[in-house]
C-alpha cells in the first residue's frame, strides 16, 4: 500500500499538498499520514508560562491536522494518520520517515510567488538521501489541476 507523508499547516501550499496526496492516495488504494510540527519553543520564561506557551503550540498543531484529516475524511471516507511533533523541522521529518518505512513518497507544496519555503529548499536540496521520492505540488495548480493529475 502507498503511503503519502503531508506536512500540515495553515498554509494553502500545505493544502494543496493535501490534495494531491489524497487523491494519489485514492487511485493507488493507498493512505495519508499528516504530520503537523510543533517547532522549539525560543521563549524562555518562568516554567508554568513556558508550560503554557508550549501546549498552546500543540493544541494548535492538533487542531490544524484534526481538520485536515477531517476534511479528508469526508472526502474520502478514508480517516488519515495523524502525527503531531515538536522539535526542529528537517529532523523531525527525517525521524518520521525512519520510523515510518511504508512511507512511499512525502509531498510538499510550493509557493505560487516567492522564495520556496524553507521545508522544499532543504528536501529538494536533499531529496537524493531520502527514504522516498519527494513530491512538490507547484504553487500555481488549482484543485482542478491536482484532481487531473491523480
Amino acid at each position: 500500500m502507498r503511503v503519502y507523508l503531508v506536512i500540515m499547516d495553515e498554509t494553502d501550499e500545505a493544502r494543496k499538498a493535501l490534495r494531491f496526496a489524497s487523491r494519489r492516495a485514492h487511485a493507488s488504494g493507498g493512505a495519508v499520514h499528516i504530520l503537523a510540527l510543533v517547532p522549539p519553543q525560543s521563549f524562555n520564561a518562568f516554567a508554568g508560562v513556558q508550560a503554557t506557551i508550549e501546549q498552546e503550540a500543540h493544541d494548535r498543531a492538533e487542531v490544524i491536522a484534526s481538520s485536515a484529516a477531517g476534511s479528508l475524511f469526508s472526502e474520502s471516507g478514508k480517516m488519515p494518520k495523524i502525527a503531531v511533533k515538536v522539535g526542529d523541522s528537517q529532523t523531525v521529518i527525517k525521524q518520521y520517515l525512519a520510523e515510518h518505512p511504508e512511507i512511499a513518497a512525502l509531498v510538499l507544496g510550493a509557493s505560487s510567488d516567492g522564495a520556496p519555503n524553507p521545508l522544499v529548499t532543504h528536501f529538494s536540496a536533499h531529496a537524493g538521501s531520502l527514504s522516498c521520492p519527494l513530491y512538490i505540488v507547484p504553487g500555481s495548480f488549482t484543485a482542478e489541476d491536482i484532481d487531473r493529475l491523480a
